[in-house]
């Protein structure tokens, strides 16, 4: 996709986890880096609404393969992955 903006994708995922899964708390121990699992952000069924929201806004299918930590389980991960997976449909177009 010609314009992915990384910076705006994260803050939009960013904005999306506190809203939906820090319902307003302290939003300081979710890092770019940290895993959402693991610091107890989100949960399986939380990934799941994360992958909702991401397929919606960037208009986007994320297969079952790709379900994987290396590409969900954090915020830098998830914008990789969202640059990736652009790109790629931007290829095929």
């Amino acid at each position: 996709m010609a314009g992915f903006d990384a910076a705006r994708a994260r803050d939009d995922v960013r904005a999306f986890i506190k809203k939906n899964f820090l319902f307003g708390a302290d939003a300081s121990r979710m890092t770019d880096g940290g895993s959402l699992l693991e610091a107890g952000i989100m949960d399986s069924t939380g990934v799941l609404e994360l992958i909702a929201h991401i397929e919606g806004a960037y208009g986007i299918r994320v297969g079952d393969d790709e379900m994987v930590p290396e590409n969900l389980d954090s915020i830098a991960n998830l914008v990789a992955f969202l640059s990736r997976k652009l790109a790629a449909g931007a290829a095929r177009s």
